[in-house]
Formats: structure tokens, C-alpha cells, sequence
């Protein structure tokens, strides 16, 4: 959804500024060209250079100052934008676009855009919560703009109250909505993400290396894209907006929230690290150093693309470190997937806890997609391509 999108986002002078920069990187890596704006009280927190490093593109920090990729800066800007986004919004922004003031170039590409405009306040509670605020804001709404409210939490001026700037999960969620529901309208999907923990004792646990990141990539694209998303997870990353999310540990547990899951699915993305194996017996207490050295004896833990039946698209994920393409397509073989995403662990750069993969997407008809090391949130947008190919029409039960 944010792919090859033109967003405009402006930054105002709040000490939530550097969360912008942050929001910037994500909108970035998803594919969207970010063209930021800065007013001069923004520059006083976080400068001009941050956002051109992150971006790739000019910042735009004044009316005067014109850069060589804009003629007339509110102008094109307003019109190339497909959103503005102003985070962090103070007071002072929310004030001036209320009655229409437009005496910098953020406010001015706001009068003069038709692009949708979301706006996400930051401020002290008192400010925010003052009649005169909430009264602009309302008349921002009526007009059409969309406000993400802002979180309660310690400020920046030490008290305790609402005037934190939403989350970047929040934000990303409204841009996707506000942009349109996408090619996925329709579509129920359950994504599983991260390793499973397979306990020993209380503390200690058999797992392995996955971060979860692939699995999160899946299910936020597939949001954007306008699907209804239930993320199944192992991992300690945030749950992303907009998504359903289950928490989970161990194979069995995952097993168990799948099955129910998939009830009503149209596709099952399998892009967890289940552990093949877990201990036959786990430990009530601490098993302590003291303990002779004893022998851990193990079992198969479920294999859930087995168990798991229905009338839906199945994509398994293949995380080898040798025979990459032959033991995928064993996989895909064996595990009866329609989809079957090889990835090398061992490729520099990719992989678990990267923020980037390098796969080769391989489908039931025998086609072969090799992609070059990308983004992750990349990778997912070319997997839900894929899936997108199949009839969903002519599903028969797996």
C-alpha cells in the first residue's frame, strides 16, 4: 500500500520530533517516497541533514528556500503528495490550519493540497485538552482531516497525561487506511512469526534464531493491502496495529491458535521457526549446576502444516543452510504448500534478525522466483503478488 506512494511528511516544533525521523526510515523501506517538510521550530530539535540521510530526497525547510527538485514548493509538493502527514502536530500547527493561515510552507502546502492530511498532535496534556484545541481540531475533522490521538504517558514537561505522539504502528496503520483499502480487501489471512520456545525448566528453553521479522513484514503488508490479518507470534516485537494478535510460546501452543484461526482463512502464512524438537519431560524448578550432568531426551514437537486443514492458500517458509532449492521444493512437496519461500540463512545480510532477505519463491505450478537481497516488507509485498495469482475460487480442502 505505501509502495511508490508520494508521502509528505511535516515535522513542527515538538521534542517528539526525532520519533518523525523514525517514522520517516519505516515509510521509507516500505517503498513510499518521503519528501519532508521542517518549520523553523522543528529545526531547533532535529535538523534538516537527519531526514535527507533517512529519505534519500531534499528536505524542504523553507518558502524561500527553494530546492532544484521543487519549482514552487507548496505547489508541488501539495500536488505530488498522495498524503500529508504532520507528525509531530502542535498547537500551534493545529491552530493555523484550522482558519486557513498559511504563512510558512507547511501550512501552505496543506491549503493547497487535496491529498488526504493526517494529523498527529503531540503536546502538553493541558494544551491538548484546552476547549480552544479540541475546538480547532473539530473543525479539522469536520473538514476531513484525520487526527491519530495522541497516547497517555510522562511528557517531555514531566507530568503524566495524554499528549504523547501516537506510535509509528498507529500512524503507519492510519496512512494505510486513509490511502485505501488495497488489491486484499476481503481477504482473511493468519500469518505465524518469530521461534518457538520449547521449555527445559522455568528458565532455560529450546529455540533458535528467528527474530519474527519476516512474519510481521507479512501480516503489516497484508494490512495495508486492506486484509483482515491475524498474526500468531512468538516474538518480543511490538504488535503491529490494526492486526488481530496471539501470543504464544511453545509449537503446541501455536498449533492451538492456528486451528482456530483458520477457521474462516483465505491464507495461512507459515513464516514461523517452529522447533522440530522440545524435551520429553520439562522441569518443575531451576535445574541447578549442582545437578550431575543427565541427558536431555527429546520428542517431535507437532508439525502444524500437517495438522492443519482447510480451503486456503498454505505458504510455508524453507530457512536452510545448504541444498536451499531441493530441500524447498521437498518441502513444498511434502507439506502440500501452494508456496514454498526458500531463504539461505547463511547469505551476509539476510536472514534472522535482518531487516532484509533474500529469497526464492517457489509455487506448486514449478515456477521459480529468485529475488535479490531486498527489505523485508519488500519481500512480503512479492509474496502476496503470488498468492494474489492463485483462484482463490478453486481452492479444494488441504
Amino acid at each position: 500500500m505505501l509502495k511508490d506512494r508520494t508521502i509528505v511528511l511535516g515535522v513542527t516544533g515538538s521534542i517528539a520530533a526525532y520519533k518523525a525521523a523514525e517514522l520517516a526510515s519505516y515509510l521509507t523501506k516500505a517503498g513510499a517516497q518521503v519528501d519532508v517538510i521542517l518549520t523553523d521550530a522543528a529545526q531547533k530539535f532535529i535538523t534538516p541533514l537527519t531526514f535527507r540521510s533517512l529519505t534519500h530526497r531534499p528536505v524542504a525547510v523553507g518558502m524561500w528556500e527553494l530546492s532544484e527538485s521543487f519549482s514552487s514548493q507548496h505547489i508541488s509538493l501539495a500536488q505530488a503528495a498522495d498524503a500529508v502527514v504532520i507528525a509531530p502536530a502542535t498547537a500551534d500547527i493545529i491552530a493555523k490550519l484550522a482558519y486557513g493561515l498559511a504563512d510558512d510552507l507547511l501550512s501552505t502546502t496543506v491549503l493547497a493540497t487535496k491529498a488526504p492530511v493526517i494529523v498527529v498532535p503531540a503536546m502538553n496534556t493541558n494544551m491538548y485538552e484546552n476547549p480552544v484545541t479540541q475546538e480547532n481540531i473539530g473543525r479539522l475533522v469536520a473538514r476531513g482531516f484525520t487526527f491519530v490521538e495522541p497516547a497517555t504517558g510522562r511528557l517531555a514537561c514531566d507530568t503524566v497525561g495524554k499528549g504523547r505522539m501516537a506510535s509509528q504502528n498507529e500512524i503507519v496503520d492510519t496512512i494505510g487506511r486513509v490511502l485505501g483499502a488495497g488489491d486484499m480487501v476481503g481477504l482473511r489471512v493468519v500469518v505465524t512469526a518469530g521461534g518457538t520456545r520449547e521449555a527445559i525448566d522455568p528458565v532455560r528453553f529450546i529455540g533458535n534464531r528467528s527474530s519474527g521479522k519476516m512474519g510481521y513484514a507479512m501480516a503489516e503488508t497484508a494490512r495495508d493491502r486492506g486484509a483482515g490479518v491475524v498474526l500468531v507470534s512468538t516474538s518480543t516485537l511490538p504488535a503491529p496495529a490494526g492486526v488481530e494478535f496471539i501470543a504464544v510460546e511453545s509449537a503446541a501452543e501455536m498449533l492451538e491458535a492456528v486451528l482456530e484461526a483458520v477457521r474462516d482463512a483465505d491464507v495461512l502464512v507459515m513464516a514461523a521457526a517452529v522447533a522440530d524438537f522440545k524435551p520429553k519431560v520439562t522441569a518443575k524448578s531451576k535445574i541447578k549446576k549442582s545437578v550431575p550432568v543427565q541427558n536431555l531426551e527429546l520428542e517431535r514437537t507437532p508439525d502444524i502444516l500437517s495438522e492443519v486443514k482447510g480451503k486456503f492458500i498454505r505458504v510455508g517458509f524453507a530457512a536452510e543452510s545448504e541444498n536451499l532449492l531441493s530441500n524447498a521444493r521437498g518441502k513444498l512437496s511434502e507439506k502440500k504448500l501452494d508456496i514454498v519461500i526458500a531463504n539461505d540463512v547463511t547469505v551476509e545480510g539476510a536472514g534472522f534478525g535482518s531487516d532484509n532477505n533474500k529469497v526464492t519463491i517457489i509455487s506448486r505450478d514449478g515456477s521459480e522466483d529468485d529475488l535479490p537481497l531486498m527489505p523485508k516488507l519488500e519481500v512480503a509485498d512479492k509474496i502476496w503478488d503470488r498468492v494474489l495469482s492463485f483462484e482463490f475460487g478453486t481452492l479444494v480442502d488441504s
